[in-house]
């Protein structure tokens, strides 16, 4: 019957929106399997003279616009995106915005690689064979990435972090309904408060079935770090000072992965990849505790089964830190293309989060 109303009638499949109506374009993506939503037209450009202070003014003036674009009923509770934004100087590329359910983070590793992608794919840079290098601005500071092209398709992203570091090993925080946890406290552009497995005695593994102890254990954690650790700053800019989430570190099943790794940011998002920015810390801890060198590679999982890799480049001297340069490594794919519209009419135009 569905089928005769197509041969009988004429039916329009195009919607044109009234033009007093907000339209925003965005092309979908995803890096092992976490989605990017990257706004391409229709949100206005935030203002500052750096991509810091221009994610300040979008928090301050357009945080309606990434309700509306990450929450139900156009997204979901786990939605990511990104904003491209003009980068601190001419010697970058473009700059960039992270968005997620809480607000706005400094660094995104899987966000970095799937732009780097599509920069390619769109030709936003001059393409040829082999590597392809951009430079981007995230809040965090300069990312460099390099995208491996192969009789004209990309093969994969390789990034560079900005200098990631280890403020202590082995803490320990009391968490409510649980007690102590032990936990190392590390910078990859972001902080994160990592949590061995190995050393927690926790009623829950790293599979997908625990996705939801994952979630309220890691916002335990969270909190109780944020309450009382008064080392979660950053030596060069206070906005980039806070606790991001929480990474559980775990062995995996399969012989040939060095590691799982479920980080739970933002207010209770669960990574599906293996978080660049978290990888990028972990870097940092391997190398304090001597467990990688130059020219040795980490393979580390996500809850899904994908998997980044993750090295060293360099070392050098960061404020205080004795930080490394990482070298995150992953591949990204467009899911979609969309023009998301607002009724002014529609009573929930901002969404709204169900988990």
């Amino acid at each position: 019957m569905g089928n005769n109303v197509y041969k009988n009638a004429q039916i329009s499949t195009n919607f044109s929106p009234p033009k007093e109506w907000l339209a925003v374009k965005a092309i979908d993506m995803h890096t092992g399997g976490e989605p990017l939503r990257v706004i391409v037209e229709g949100f206005p450009l935030p203002k500052g003279k750096s991509v810091l202070e221009r994610r300040k003014f979008c928090k301050d003036h357009y945080d309606h616009l990434r309700k509306l674009l990450m929450f139900e009923p156009r997204g979901h509770a786990d939605m990511y995106g990104c904003l491209l934004v003009p980068p601190n100087d001419d010697q970058a590329d473009f700059g960039i915005l992270f968005l997620h359910n809480e607000g706005y983070s400094t660094m995104c590793g899987h966000a970095i690689i799937a732009i780097s992608t599509l920069a390619v794919i769109m030709q936003w840079i001059q393409v040829h064979e082999g590597d392809n290098a951009l430079k981007i601005d995230a809040p965090c500071g300069r990312i460099t990435s390099y995208v491996a092209v192969k009789n004209g398709k990309v093969t994969g992203v390789r990034f560079h972090c900005v200098p990631s570091f280890v403020v202590g090993l082995d803490k320990t925080v009391e968490v409510e309904r649980f007690g102590k946890v032990i936990y190392d406290l590390a910078y990859g552009g972001a902080f994160y408060a990592y949590v061995d497995m190995e050393k927690n005695r926790f009623d829950f593994d790293l599979d997908a079935k625990s996705y939801r102890s994952l979630i309220d254990m890691g916002m335990a954690i969270k909190r109780a770090v944020i309450r009382e650790d008064t080392h979660i700053l950053h030596p060069f800019e206070d906005d980039l000072g806070f606790l991001y989430g929480t990474i559980f570190i775990g062995e995996s099943d399969i012989p040939e992965i060095d590691s799982r790794n479920i980080c739970v940011f933002a207010e209770g998002e669960v990574d599906r990849c293996p978080t660049g920015s978290g990888v990028s810390g972990r870097m940092a801890i391997h190398r304090t505790r001597n467990q990688i060198d130059f020219g040795e590679v980490m393979t580390i999982e996500s809850i899904t089964g994908s998997v980044f890799k993750g090295s060293i480049v360099s070392e050098e001297a960061y404020g205080p830190f004795n930080a490394v340069i990482p070298q995150v490594e992953g591949t990204a794919h467009i899911t979609g293309m969309h023009t998301f519209i607002l009724d002014p009419g529609d009573p929930i135009q901002n969404g709204f989060i169900l988990r």
